[in-house]
């Protein structure tokens, strides 16, 4: 059982990922063993907000060199989790076949990375 705050590592914020921000994608990179099932349940719980899509990708470890010393940085996984920007009231039918619509109360971004890479100034 893998918990939440394990699941996923850190936000990984490149030009490319900082405009997909606007489609409601976001990119993290996770732990290697996390599946899409685990990755989905970590963000919606984090940051309370409907994950309708994850994408993931592996990467394997590269060789490096430092002087004489040869060796490989660690392998990962990176995420692209697609959030629902506009969340629909869910409905359905009750015992006696009524409709009855609830409003859930999802975030429509994910505003700690917004605002942490705004604070920033865009910099890195």
């Amino acid at each position: 059982m893998l918990y939440a705050e394990d699941v996923i590592i850190k936000p990984v914020i490149t030009e490319k990922s900082y405009m997909e921000m606007a489609n409601g994608k976001y990119t993290f990179q996770t732990k290697i063993d996390a599946t899409k099932i685990d990755i989905k349940n970590a963000v919606e719980k984090l940051f309370n907000v409907k994950v309708l899509k994850v994408n993931t990708m592996r990467y394997d470890g590269k060789s490096k060199r430092v002087g004489v010393h040869q060796g490989k940085t660690n392998a990962w996984k990176k995420a692209i989790v697609t959030i629902d920007t506009n969340p629909a009231d869910e409905k359905y039918l009750t015992k006696g076949g009524k409709e009855v619509k609830v409003a859930k109360k999802y975030n429509t971004e994910i505003t700690e990375i917004s605002s942490a890479f705004a604070n920033e100034g865009g910099n890195k």
